[in-house]
């Protein structure tokens, strides 16, 4: 940074050094500035530096020893966990149907009762009821804010009161017209001011203002009417940060539900051809071309007239009602630009060819109906014979194609109309036409629209009615789906066959539309009644099920178990015979018997629910006919040996002819329905048998040669069939059906299990069942996720509840955790696209949240009702120790019990050492705190390890990893003790720190999954085993808190070797490692919580020792540590009531230390309130979490932290999001409980306080506060065009009035220290809220405690911080919003920031990464990063109203409503008055402290500033008042500093009180009267004149009126005559010369500002603006200054006109003044002895004699300090006038001048300006002459000061 900053430079760079040296030699015992790590010798003997953790508290131990002794209450609930805080809720699963899908069977097999139970269990959900209060839950959106925001009252402020600037001019007009001439009243007399003052009226006095009350009681009065009417929460003023989903935000997953895709309504509503002679039948179906796939199933629809219906009655039952439904709604996943809605139409079978009974549709016309009477009667009389005969019979007869995207595409943009006028075949030939009112759309741009799938979105589209005018005629030879996708893609070419073929026409009309969120009068693909169904009687509406064409990755949520088959083709060519017209009629079968035939195959339209068999169409006279028929099963539950579907063939004779049957059957086949006890599906080629099969033929397969039967075609397979299944109890992958077959044969006890062709015997079953686990990961990816649920929870059972394999117990634990490991990440890496931002996949998160329960232990679970039988709460366990009976059989050695289950173990290991290393060794082990001692109870379980003890839990941990289990005495030889229960949770930890090689990745890949899975586990057990009640350091066994241990202490060894090799792992590692301890939190004993946090900390800390860049670590464990803080009951976690003694022992050495130590006992009450400040051991260690917090806030912001600036907003952002988390919680809603939670917080007023020097300059931008609305750059532009040029304006205020620039108020002087990177305006304004926040709600007496301690040093670096504060949240003024808001600029920002944030991508480690590495590419030589230049993107500029930038609609148009800029100026008014009331309750407790301390001058000198700065800053009508009130105090009690002391100070106060005295706001103004009234009385009194503060008004008045741009003088009229009537008022002071002092001065005061206001408008009238200015410069005789300034102004303007003379003679009044008071401070004989001297050249010089009654002498400060007020001043001064005087040629004066120099410059023996003047003095002397001999006869000369050679009418002070 090449210039330092303004603010920067009055800061020393090097102070927290020399503070630091400074403090420890002057107080031993009070607090440091707390950067200082060690607490201090005479404090403790154990100190621990910010870097490294500290031990925690005992948490449950502490407990136990201070009881609450509050009463019940919100303070008394801060202190514990509540004690419903978890829960396991049951909750009913929500069921889209009326009844529940279930199968209709009472008995099933157990894979089926499984699997229903799974489909219906309620969810058991673990429900944290306080959650929703976490950070992660509770963040401070928008829509929250607002909800907080409302009833603000509306602040005002001066700035948004002022009219603007046209209006403004108009009134100041009119005032002038109205106010009395210039002209009228004697010039430069009072008695126009008086007159003037006595009309004004004054505004409101404030009562008892001149009472004497005693000062403790105003204090009180004030304090209570500042904390009244407080807006209670802070951060609801503060927008909320702008940042990228907070990482602690946990999802809740998704509830499991069945998968639907695009849903799409479609409503058949008419079906007419030219002719109506028959019944004829209508299916719809979607088919994908691209995939060549059917992808839904049929859909059957019947719009034949209830006439025609009337001639099938014979062959049709009564219709149920679900088979009359009209409208159907479809699903499509996977839409795109090829699928096609298909409409198929059949007839009545008869006799004739297709095209021979097409052909009268496509010769009658309706128009020719008349005509062709006869022959329509003669085909309607046929047809009824037809029905009658062969009614059940169908053949194929029409088809057409509807292309869905060209609807939907154009139904976007084309109104629905129902009444589409129709389009004959000529329009557009053989083609079907989609069409509206507006016609066809184009063929071009139909195929424009068809490419790609950009546009395929089936739920937003407008509702189009559809006309189908034309259908094609089916071909017989032509009816496979092969050749329909050849015609739907021929379909899509622009020279169609189709289009060359004659159409049949008719009128199909179809509606189409998305389909509505729950759609009434619904049935499922199984006939259920979805809900809501209000009346049974209305037709329904049929779900159809989507066949997708790719697949769909979500688990079966319901029970569904389909059958479709579909005969595809028969080949009789070689068969012998008549058999021509074949139909085929399927049947479901449960035996062989005809009867055997099962009711379960859905009736298509107009028919019964369900039949017992369906038929096939029938081709006319087709040996070899394709089919294209679909038959829908309900699939029986449980299926046996003997359920087949049976084929039977059949000639249908057409002909009526005698003896001759209807149908003579000619072959039949079957197919087995499970094979190897596997559900039969996929594409067969059977052969067909002539005769009927033989007894027991169900159980084979037909292709089994039978001996005795005959086969057409010598047994060849001649019929092509295809069987699909849909169902949820079938998983249809032999991988799957073989674990799942092996699980329920154990369950059974059946041995041997049958699986396929294998037989598997009991003692083959472990390796099979072993096999078939590791062979889980061969299985296909849809069924796997398609039968999740049962998976995991069958892999969890085999876990917890190890089989008994010929009588021995094996232990699964090992093989089950890897198939989960393998399982859970192949999800993971295959289905990306499902996750949430931590890379959890929700399929599994919403397992584990909803499905997942403790597995039953028990053999046979009870029935699956909801709930299964987990409801009844008692838990049964199996035992791993089996009977006595059977333990003597096994004698097993210790190898065995060591190596079975861990390959890397070895099998005879040398030593027990040995084996400890083996199994530990390769883990990273942290042995300090990982071990826990197995010695009993009494040892707590941090004590320090001793080897015995590790071998034991080695030898232990091997033990229950191995495969069998040993005899009881074995066991308790070896550990102790015995493992009766096997719990999901213990196991799963000790199989994840017992695994290695990719097992160990697996599980470190997706650890989340594995921790809420072991979370789950717990509380379910906790819950269910009423363990809640308990302690919670009796709630697990020390093994398993053990292995927790190891494995936290593992994955953070992973989590610091990896981070920069796989960065998006180890962040989602460290993530999960995080939300696993605050779920521990709620369960364990927390101490123990707290004590794996250190073991992370502890790693993290010692690698970052040995890091060059830790960054991206300390990164990392920001993230961690966000997430731990995000915790609901964080607060109670940091033992907010604890008082800052001594803790519990965490450990021997600590507790010894403390014991022995007289640290805290003799320090008693300064120590307790130095810890609460500070970074202390104790405070780290009771208040834990918030002590991390507060550490690594400390260490990033440290200045000479390397590499971590990029950190600074992230751990500003962690802090910030705790408090506006606690300020919003309803729970800490008490200002008491508030308190206590900002004790928490106390070290960060003094961490803020160390980073002053790097916090972002707010005062910058004010350096120049003329004016009292808020300087910004447009106004900046506009003042060139102001009433008065700004030179003119400076020049009017004066060179040495105090400026309105910010007062130096940093008393450090500037060091030559490293300079530091610069905070972002952002962060600053985040750091300062929090310290804000934490000054409003920590308790006073304590604050005012720590602050008696503080140096002077630290207190004014304390008030520096709050000069910042009120620069920071200065309001902006309404006109600033509507600024911005008009900005266009701002659009090509968030342009910006919206690439950068498409290149970042989300949030992440990439993320962070590139940051990092632009910082360390931008840091500049002089060492700044990018901090004051710190990229937009996340800066978002200094303001922090950038809220809205999310608000940008489509266009990216910023511009706002009006409300919402109203609405966010109301909240910055609110956030500004109540930061600068915060400020202003922090300066009275401090001018408390600081009253009774030696050095109160220097702080209460800075509490004085900043209470001045907040005055010239804009401020609210509200705060101004008690600003008011609090200087009044401050005054009256300190008169001696603003008098004595603060001199500078006491101008700076008379200028902000004048400016307030001329605001437009009437309560303003008065209390603004009122100070001014008071200053001027204690002024008084302190020596019987107010001298200073008569001069100090005089110059601000000249100051206030020269720059402000707005300046109403009526305003401050009446504030004067306001100051009149108290001095008329004032009872005391009425005898004294007091009254009449005031008046003089207001009449002055009055006197001036008419003037100076007149000369504004006089700009352009030379004379009378000199007049103004030589009665201005009268007014100000008082202030020699100001005097001074005026008569060089006058010079300035009379030098500009060439008025010489004058302009000289202005100038040696002003020599004279200087004189005058130069030898009141300097006795030099040389020097003039006042004006006297002067009076040679004009004899009015004598006006500035100093000889008024309270003239200030010229060494009080402040006084003649500007540069002419020395003797080079005077001389310059003189030397001007002598050159003026010559150029006027006024050449006497010329000597006259020099007369007075000469003896100077001898005095100071200047030969060389001597001989200089002598020179001139020739000149002068020779023109003269030389002008006396010309012009002789004309001039004579006169006294010196009368000559002019200029203008006579122009006044100079030289004329009288």
């Amino acid at each position: 940074m090449a210039e330092r900053r303004a603010f920067a430079q009055k800061i020393s760079r090097t102070v927290a050094a020399e503070v630091r040296k400074q403090i420890s030699g002057q107080y031993g015992s009070s607090p440091q500035l707390f950067k200082n790590l060690i607490i201090g010798a005479n404090v403790s003997h154990h100190s621990v530096p910010l870097t490294e953790a500290v031990d925690p508290v005992d948490f449950e131990d502490y407990m136990m020893m201070h009881p609450p002794l509050i009463d019940p209450g919100p303070l008394r609930d801060l202190l514990e966990f509540p004690p419903d805080d978890v829960e396991v809720i049951y909750s009913p699963r929500e069921c889209r149907t009326l009844v529940q899908a279930v199968p209709e069977e009472g008995d099933m097999d157990p894979h089926v009762r499984d699997c229903v139970r799974t489909y219906t269990e309620d969810w058991a959900i673990v429900n944290r009821k306080y959650h929703k209060l976490s950070t992660g839950f509770n963040p401070n959106t928008l829509d929250k804010q607002k909800e907080r925001q409302k009833g603000l009252p509306k602040q005002i402020f001066e700035s948004d009161e002022m009219p603007d600037t046209i209006s403004y001019q108009d009134d100041q007009d009119d005032l002038k017209r109205r106010s009395v001439s210039i002209d009228d009243t004697p010039r430069g007399s009072w008695a126009c001011s008086i007159f003037d003052l006595k009309n004004s009226l004054p505004d409101a006095v404030l009562p008892n203002l001149l009472d004497r009350s005693p000062i403790e009681e105003i204090d009180q009065l004030n304090e209570e009417q500042r904390k009244g009417n407080r807006h209670k929460e802070l951060f609801a003023l503060y927008p909320a940060p702008d940042e990228d989903e907070p990482i602690e935000r946990h999802s809740v997953p998704e509830v499991p539900r069945e998968h639907f895709g695009q849903r799409l309504l479609v409503k058949c509503l008419s079906l007419k051809f030219e002719i109506e002679i028959e019944p004829i039948f209508a299916s719809l179906a979607l088919y994908d071309v691209r995939e060549k796939k059917k992808i839904s199933e049929n859909f059957f629809f019947d719009l034949n007239s209830e006439q025609i219906k009337g001639m099938l009655r014979p062959h049709v039952p009564p219709a149920a009602i679900s088979t009359l439904a009209r409208s159907a709604i479809f699903s499509i996943t996977y839409p795109c630009q090829d699928v096609f809605l298909v409409i198929k139409l059949e007839k009545v079978l008869q006799q004739g060819d297709i095209g021979e009974c097409a052909e009268p549709y496509m010769i009658f016309k309706e128009s020719e109906t008349a005509k062709n009477k006869e022959k329509l009667e003669k085909l309607r009389s046929q047809a009824e014979q037809f029905c009658h005969r062969l009614g059940k019979y169908r053949m194929p007869f029409a088809w057409t194609a509807i292309h869905l995207m060209n609807i939907v595409n154009s139904a976007g943009s084309l109104e629905r109309d129902s009444t589409d006028s129709e389009i004959g075949a000529g329009e557009r030939k053989g083609s079907w036409s989609e069409r509206r009112n507006s016609g066809l759309v184009g063929r071009r741009s139909l195929e424009r629209m068809t490419t790609g799938d950009e546009s395929c979105n089936l739920s937003s589209f407008r509702p189009a009615t559809l006309t189908v005018t034309n259908f094609f005629k089916q071909e017989g030879d032509r009816l496979s789906d092969e050749d329909l996708y050849k015609f739907l893609a021929d379909m899509r070419r622009p020279s169609s066959v189709l289009r060359r073929l004659r159409p049949i026409t008719a009128q199909l009309k179809i509606d189409i539309s998305p389909a509505p969120e729950s759609p009434h009068y619904c049935l499922t693909p199984e006939l259920l009644q979805v809900k809501p169904y209000p009346d049974t009687r209305v037709r329904p509406t049929r779900e159809i099920l989507e066949f997708p064409s790719k697949d769909v990755y979500v688990p079966y949520t319901t029970y569904r178990n389909l059958l479709y088959v579909y005969p595809q083709s028969l080949n009789f060519a070689n068969r012998q015979g008549s058999a021509r017209n074949i139909t085929v009629k399927v049947q479901f079968m449960s035996g062989e018997d005809p009867s055997n035939a099962m009711q379960v195959i859905f009736g298509k339209s107009s028919c019964a629910e369900f039949t017992k068999e369906s038929y096939t169409a029938v081709i006319y006279h087709n040996r070899s006919p394709d089919f294209h028929e679909e038959i829908k099963i309900k699939l029986p539950a449980s299926l046996t040996d003997h359920h087949h579907l049976l084929f039977t063939f059949y000639h249908v004779s057409c002909q009526q002819k005698q003896n001759t049957p209807l149908e003579t059957p000619v072959g039949y086949t079957w197919i087995p329905m499970l094979q190897n006890g596997h559900l039969k599906t996929g594409q067969l080629c059977l052969p067909v048998s002539l005769e009927k099969p033989p007894q027991s033929y169900s159980v084979l397969s037909p292709e089994v040669p039978l001996p005795g039967m005959k086969w057409v075609d010598n047994h060849k397979g001649v019929f092509n069939v295809e069987v699909v299944a849909v169902s949820s109890i079938h998983t249809q992958d032999a991988y799957l059906d073989k674990f799942f077959s092996l699980v329920h044969a154990l369950d059974e006890h059946a041995f041997p299990v049958r699986i396929g062709d294998l037989r598997i015997l009991e003692i083959d079953l472990e390796n099979e069942l072993k096999s078939s686990i590791a062979a889980l990961t061969s299985a296909q990816l849809e069924p796997v996720v398609r039968f999740l649920h049962q998976l995991l929870d069958k892999l969890a059972l085999l876990v917890v509840r190890p089989p008994i394999i010929a009588g021995q117990i094996v232990n699964m634990g090992q093989p089950s955790f890897e198939a989960m490991t393998s399982i859970v990440n192949r999800l993971h890496k295959n289905l990306e696209t499902n996750q949430d931002q931590h890379g959890r996949n929700n399929l599994l998160a919403s397992y584990i949240y909803y499905v997942f329960r403790l597995p039953s232990t028990e053999s046979n679970p009870s029935s699956p009702g909801p709930g299964g039988c987990m409801l009844g709460g008692s838990m049964h366990y199996a035992t791993m120790a089996r009977s006595a009976a059977r333990l003597t059989s096994l004698s097993l050695s210790r190898s065995r019990s060591l190596s079975n289950s861990n390959p890397d173990i070895s099998g005879t290991p040398a030593s027990p050492d040995d084996e400890v290393r083996t199994i530990i060794g390769s883990k990273g082990l942290d042995r300090s705190n990982s071990w826990v001692n197995a010695g009993g109870p009494t040892v707590p379980w941090r004590s320090p390890p001793r080897s015995s003890t590790e071998v034991m839990q080695a030898m232990d941990r091997s033990n229950r990893m191995s495969s069998h289990t040993e005899c009881p005495s074995f066991l308790q030889m070896l550990t102790g003790r015995l493992p009766t229960k096997k719990l999901l949770h213990e196991e799963l930890a000790l199989q994840w720190v017992v695994s290695s090689g990719s097992v160990r990745e697996s599980a470190i890949h997706q650890a989340w999954f594995f921790f809420e899975l072991m979370v789950k586990s717990m509380v379910h057990h906790l819950f269910f085993s009423d363990k809640f009640d308990i302690l919670r350091k009796a709630r697990f066994p020390e093994r398993f808190m053990d292995d927790i241990a190891a494995l936290v202490s593992m994955i953070a060894g992973d989590i610091v070797t990896r981070f920069h090799k796989d960065v998006e792992l180890i962040e989602r590692l460290n993530i999960s490692l995080g939300f696993f301890l605050i779920d521990l939190f709620s369960v364990m004993d927390r101490g123990f919580v707290f004590s794996l946090i250190k073991t992370y900390w502890k790693q993290v800390s010692s690698k970052l020792y040995a890091l060059q860049t830790p960054s991206m670590l300390v990164s990392l464990r920001l993230d961690f540590l966000r997430i731990i803080c995000s915790h609901e009951h964080y607060v109670t976690l940091n033992l907010p009531c604890s008082l800052l003694t001594p803790p519990s022992s965490p450990s021997p050495s600590v507790s010894s230390a403390t014991s022995q130590s007289s640290g805290f006992s003799t320090i008693v009450q300064d120590q307790k309130i130095a810890n609460m400040f500070e970074l202390s051991v104790p405070f780290r260690q009771q208040h834990y979490l918030a002590g991390l917090v507060l550490t690594e806030l400390a260490l990033i912001l440290d200045p000479e932290a390397e590499g971590l600036f990029g950190l600074h907003k992230k751990v500003v952002s962690v802090v910030h999001n705790l408090l506006s988390s606690h300020d919003s919680d309803p729970r800490y809603a008490d200002p008491d409980v508030k308190a206590r939670v900002a004790m928490l917080y106390l070290p960060l007023i003094g961490i803020v306080m160390e980073t002053v020097p790097q916090l972002y300059d707010f005062t910058e931008s004010q350096n120049q506060r003329g004016r009292s609305n808020v300087v910004t750059a447009d106004d900046y532009e506009t003042e060139s065009s102001s009433m008065i040029n700004q030179t003119v304006a400076m020049a009017i205020a004066g060179a040495s009035v105090p400026q309105l620039s910010r007062p130096s108020s940093f008393l450090l002087t500037s060091g030559s220290g490293r300079q530091c990177t610069t905070f972002s305006a952002e962060s600053s304004r985040s750091l300062l809220i929090c310290l804000l926040w934490v000054l409003k709600n920590a308790d006073d007496v304590v604050l005012q405690k720590w602050f008696a301690d503080l140096s002077v040093l630290q207190l004014n670096r304390l008030l520096d911080l709050m000069y910042l504060c009120v620069s920071c949240y200065e309001y902006k003024g309404k006109k600033a919003f509507e600024r911005m808001n008009s900005l266009t600029f701002k659009k090509s920002k968030d342009m910006k920031a919206k690439l950068e944030e498409a290149i970042l991508g989300s949030i992440g480690a990439r993320q962070e990464m590139v940051r990092r590495s632009r910082g360390q590419l931008e840091r500049s030589p002089s060492g700044s990063a990018f901090g004051s230049q710190e990229n937009l993107r996340w800066r978002k500029d200094m303001t922090h109203w950038r809220q809205n930038s999310e608000k940008l609609d489509k266009n990216q148009k910023s511009v706002r409503s009006r409300a919402e800029l109203e609405h966010e100026a109301l909240i910055d008014g609110n956030l500004a008055t109540e930061a600068n009331l915060i400020i202003l309750d922090t300066l009275e407790i401090i001018v408390q402290t600081a009253s009774v301390t030696e050095s109160k001058e220097s702080v209460l000198g800075s509490v004085l500033k900043v209470l001045l700065h907040t005055m010239a800053c804009n401020q609210s009508a509200l705060y101004l008042q008690h600003c008011f009130a609090t200087q009044r105090a401050l005054v009256s009690k300190f008169p001696e500093l603003l008098f004595e002391e603060e001199t500078e100070q006491c101008a700076d106060l008379c200028l902000r009180l004048l400016r307030h005295c001329s605001s437009s706001i009437g309560t303003i103004r008065a209390h603004a009267s009122a100070s001014l009234y008071l200053l001027m009385r204690q002024n008084f009194e302190i020596g019987n004149n107010f001298a200073r503060v008569k001069m100090q008004v005089t110059m601000s008045l000249s100051s206030l009126v020269g720059t402000s741009q707005n300046f109403n003088e009526e305003f401050l009229r009446r504030s004067l005559k306001t100051i009149l009537t108290y001095a008329e008022e004032d009872l005391e002071l009425r005898e004294t010369t007091f009254p009449d002092q005031v008046q003089d001065l207001v009449f002055n005061l009055h006197m001036i500002l008419s003037d100076t206001v007149k000369m504004k408008e006089h700009q352009e009238d030379p004379e009378m603006l000199i007049d103004l200015m030589y009665r201005i410069a009268k007014g100000y005789q008082t202030s020699p200054d100001l005097r001074l300034t005026w008569l060089q102004n006058m010079a300035g303007k009379h030098s500009e006109k060439s008025n010489r003379a004058e302009a000289a003679q202005c100038l040696v009044h002003s020599a004279a003044l200087v004189a005058e008071y130069l030898s009141m401070l300097e006795d030099r004989k040389y020097l003039p002895v006042g004006c006297v001297t002067f009076q040679n050249i004009s004899f009015n010089v004598l006006e500035e004699s100093a000889v008024s009654d309270d003239v200030l002498s010229p060494d009080e400060e402040g006084i003649c300090s500007g540069k002419y007020f020395t003797e080079a001043g005077l001389v310059g001064l003189m030397e001007q006038a002598a050159d003026l005087f010559s150029m006027a040629g006024m050449y006497e004066a010329v000597n006259e001048v020099y007369k007075v120099l000469i003896p100077i410059h001898e005095a100071n023996r200047d030969a060389k300006k001597l001989a200089a003047i002598h020179g001139r003095l020739q000149d002068a002397f020779s023109k003269i002459v030389h002008q006396l001999l010309h012009w002789c006869p004309y001039i004579t000369p006169k006294g010196p000061g009368t000559m002019s050679t200029g203008d006579e009418g122009t006044r100079s002070p030289g004329q009288a």
